[in-house]
């Protein structure tokens, strides 16, 4: 991870990433970590990676692992209400994580970097945003015409939970907290979720038998493609050929 002085004192860097975003069940997660610098190098020696690429049970040694090493690790749930409630409005996706990533950040002790996974197709783009929406003063990398003085350096890019340990620790600290939180619904409903996506074989089958159970009904985004499709197939279903 790229670490720069700031001022000549001590920096703290912070990333920020989600989890759930393209689940048709359960919340979208975002994840913001704060490290001082130089411990990017510690997180990778102890495993620290995009949250993808490990297992449940190694994501949840690491959550342990990075709350040790981390001077702040924070996380907010956007549940599916949340997430239907901005889609009927017209807010995008993009905006309302762009909100809650701010948010967090904000309620950072100190910051001096931010590296952000960007969902946006164009990275910088999503930096501004978050510069815009955030009450800290802030300069987005590669966005010229930003003459802000002692800013916090926002660098916002594709990848960037497989370019910076810290962002990858804020995946990680997303992906378990949406784990734990789809635990919890499979447990209070006595139904096998599935990891939630829809992608997931088990969890569509799992909506196609369900639709009719109202204690499914908080946990479902319902203006996803997915669930137009599923209700669609059900109504077919009933039509005469």
């Amino acid at each position: 991870m790229t670490e720069s002085p700031f001022d000549g004192g001590l920096i703290i860097i912070a990333g920020g990433d989600e989890a759930g975003r393209g689940a048709v069940i359960g919340p979208l997660v975002i994840g913001v970590v704060s490290i001082k610098q130089g411990r990017g190098k510690k997180l990778s020696k102890i495993g620290v990676r995009d949250s993808k690429l490990l297992t449940p049970k190694k994501r949840e040694f690491l959550y342990d692992e990075i709350l040790s090493l981390a001077e702040e690790a924070k996380n907010y749930a956007i549940s599916p209400l949340e997430i239907n409630n901005a889609m009927r409005s017209n807010i995008s996706l993009n905006e309302l994580e762009a909100i809650c990533i701010s948010r967090l950040i904000d309620s950072l002790d100190q910051v001096d970097e931010i590296y952000l996974d960007s969902p946006d197709v164009v990275p910088e783009r999503f930096g501004l945003r978050i510069s815009v929406l955030s009450k800290k003063p802030m300069k987005v990398h590669g966005v010229k015409a930003q003459k802000m003085q002692n800013a916090i350096k926002v660098v916002s890019e594709h990848k960037a939970d497989v370019k910076y340990p810290v962002v990858s620790a804020a995946s990680i600290v997303a992906k378990v907290v949406r784990d734990r939180e789809m635990e919890k619904i499979s447990d209070s409903l006595g139904i096998d979720m599935g990891s939630g996506y829809a992608s997931d074989n088990q969890t569509i089958s799992m909506i196609k038998q369900n639709l009719n159970n109202p204690g499914l009904i908080p946990y479902i985004r319902e203006y996803w493609k997915t669930m137009t499709g599923i209700r669609q197939l059900k109504i077919d279903e009933f039509m005469p050929e």
